[in-house]
């Protein structure tokens, strides 16, 4: 498998795990939607907002959030959170279908939320989001199962798994 094929393999797989990731919030019960329940929103929320901040950043979207407001969401209502989802897919799916080696490679400049300046390239990139999902489901797991729901298993080797005890 190519670099470029990776990324956009390990992108489908973050969709698919985002969703389990909001069917796991959906099953908090109405008891345990609390300040943690919350947290678990805002979670969600932060990782669709950095998705569209580096599509900006790297240069593949005409905007972005620019605030440590919108990269961090504060009280994020659940009925957002698949518009979200939505609009992230949207924005990301035609770059990565238009993705090749040399963009890969490519360096960018960009300032932070801080008015810093830094340069990366976009596979750089690319695999810091990756990682950077991993991280905040299972922060959001933990909080999902703190609240009283059920989490899901959204890791990628069960998402690629070939079960070998099923007939073909």
């Amino acid at each position: 498998m190519s670099l470029v094929d990776r990324h956009r393999t390990w992108f489908e797989y973050e969709l698919d795990a985002h969703a389990k990731t909001l069917l796991a919030i959906d099953s908090v019960p109405p008891e345990g939607r609390d300040r943690r329940y919350q947290k678990a929103l805002d979670h969600f929320a932060h990782l669709m907002a950095c998705r569209r901040l580096w599509l900006h950043r790297i240069g593949a979207a005409r905007t972005g959030p620019t605030t440590a407001a919108e990269i961090f969401p504060d009280q994020t209502p659940r009925a957002a959170l698949d518009g979200l989802l939505e609009a992230m897919t949207a924005d990301w799916r035609p770059y990565l279908e238009s993705l090749d080696h040399a963009e890969l490679g490519r360096d960018f400049d960009y300032a932070s939320t801080e008015g810093d300046r830094y340069s990366n390239t976009v596979e750089d990139i690319l695999t810091q989001l990756f990682g950077h999902a991993w991280h905040h489901r299972g922060q959001i797991m933990a909080l999902v199962r703190e609240c009283g729901g059920e989490p899901v298993a959204a890791d990628f080797v069960f998402w690629t798994r070939k079960s070998l005890d099923q007939d073909p």
